[in-house]
């Protein structure tokens, strides 16, 4: 028996840093959705618990316990066996939850191999495992472990640039100046994408500012971005996205980046 699990991008549409527990966590607040592309885990039945990673975005990819997919595995049932198998197309460390997502999907993956329910909380695995475990708009407060279901997404279509360097999120969040910042407003109903882009302009990412002090370059991908409905990078970056009026304009915005810029990740997709 084989299982497989779409792990999809996410994106962190606001990201609103409200305070810092005495133990370090960040309390966030966010309007978190998700991309029609992703990584893919595999699961089948074996004798031992082994991962190997395939696809054009593997290189450097820990295949070690560090690995949260490992992690997550051990996390379901420290005595499981499978093979898992991540077929990785998202940049990793990227402000999109790649490693996070993947994590997900293979909780998703195993609890139907296995035939084990997924666990009530998994937030020890980190802040976005629990957001990413079921797909879909969500409010993200707390440490990630608040969740609240909002109105679907109007039919959005959006181009995700990754100039490919690296911003490690401990370093984003101690730059942060600030960590008491005004909360996310209430999330309402839009009825297109306009309107989403519209409610966007007067949220914020609060990591941006700092993500750009120690990766300029992040800048210059939002300046690429400025024709879009909206533009801002996503999480802890350096991934940044922009929202367009239709699918058409986003893959021809994304040939043209691709063209001018090859050494970056650029990908045209559907949020929801």
């Amino acid at each position: 028996m084989t299982v497989s699990a779409f792990a999809p991008a996410k994106i962190n549409l606001t990201l609103h840093v409200t305070g810092q527990r005495e133990d370090g966590y960040h309390l966030l607040d966010s309007l978190v959705c998700f991309a029609d592309i992703g990584d893919l885990v595999t699961v089948a039945f074996d004798d031992d618990l082994s991962f190997t990673v395939t696809g054009p975005r593997s290189a450097g990819v820990p295949t070690d316990e560090t690995n949260l997919v490992l992690k997550a595995a051990r996390f379901l049932d420290p005595d499981g066996r499978a093979k898992i198998t991540l077929n990785k197309q998202l940049p990793a460390a990227a402000g999109i939850g790649g490693g996070s997502s993947d994590a997900a999907a293979t909780l998703r993956a195993l609890s139907e191999l296995w035939g084990v329910s997924l666990p009530d909380s998994t937030v020890d695995l980190g802040a976005d495992v629990p957001v990413c475990l079921h797909p879909m708009a969500l409010w993200m407060q707390g440490v990630g472990d608040v969740l609240t279901p909002v109105a679907p997404l109007p039919k959005t279509h959006a181009v995700l640039v990754n100039p490919g360097v690296d911003v490690p999120t401990p370093e984003v969040f101690n730059a942060l100046e600030t960590k008491n910042n005004p909360p996310m407003d209430a999330v309402p109903s839009f009825p297109n994408a306009a309107a989403l882009a519209q409610w966007l302009a007067v949220q914020r990412n609060d990591l941006q500012a700092p993500a750009i002090s120690r990766a300029p370059v992040i800048l210059d991908v939002l300046d690429c971005l400025n024709d879009g409905l909206f533009a801002a990078m996503s999480g802890s970056g350096a991934t940044c996205f922009a929202l367009y009026t239709s699918g058409a304009e986003a893959a021809a915005k994304a040939r043209d980046l691709s063209r001018d810029y090859p050494a970056w990740w650029v990908a045209p997709c559907r949020l929801s």
